[in-house]
């Protein structure tokens, strides 16, 4: 139980509790709406490696030698139910997410080519601007990618520790930034 403040003047008050942000979650996931697709062209072009068998050459050589310059899909999606945590200063989240590779075959075939579980500590922050209620996300303690499953033979130890490193720096460099365009069109400076 938590006592709100009297209001002294008119005020927005939004008290939300663990059992509401659990219930969503819970809801989000049953529903299957913690699914994302991305394809090759949907990468900026900034992005140090472009979903091609060519750029993942460099983690499984045999990859682009069985398909040499195809393009790939990353299919994202929650694994396990999100559990949040309410503190009085943000939303604490718990994230348990699969990252699941395919070649993409001239005919449209998909053939797996790994799986990567991602589980990720998140934080989010209310903030409001020019009375507009908004957000801003932040990953605590980083991501933790484990190769749970690889299809394709000849994919190293070491090969995945890089591989793992890419995703941390992918989701540093843009999944938070584009959460944060979500939340927030208009972040605060």
């Amino acid at each position: 139980p938590a006592a709100l403040p009297a209001a002294q003047e008119p005020m927005l008050l939004l008290a939300v509790t663990e059992s509401v942000a659990n219930s969503a979650a819970s809801t989000y996931f049953t529903a299957g709406a913690l699914r994302r697709n991305i394809s090759s062209d949907m990468l900026p072009r900034r992005f140090p490696l472009q979903l091609r068998t060519k750029s993942m050459g460099l983690f499984s050589p045999e990859l682009q030698q069985r398909y040499p310059d195809q393009p790939m899909e990353l299919h994202l999606s929650a694994r396990r139910q999100p559990l949040l945590s309410c503190r009085p200063d943000a939303l604490h989240g718990a994230l348990f997410g699969s990252a699941e590779a395919f070649v993409v075959l001239p005919n449209a075939t998909r053939v797996p080519a790994f799986l990567l579980n991602v589980d990720a500590n998140v934080t989010g922050k209310p903030t409001i601007t020019r009375n507009r209620l908004g957000g801003t996300v932040s990953l605590t303690g980083g991501a933790e990618p484990c190769l749970r499953r690889a299809r394709l033979r000849g994919l190293p130890v070491s090969q995945v520790k890089r591989l793992e490193t890419l995703l941390k720096f992918g989701l540093w460099l843009f999944g938070v930034p584009r959460a944060n365009s979500e939340c927030c069109p208009h972040p605060v400076p």
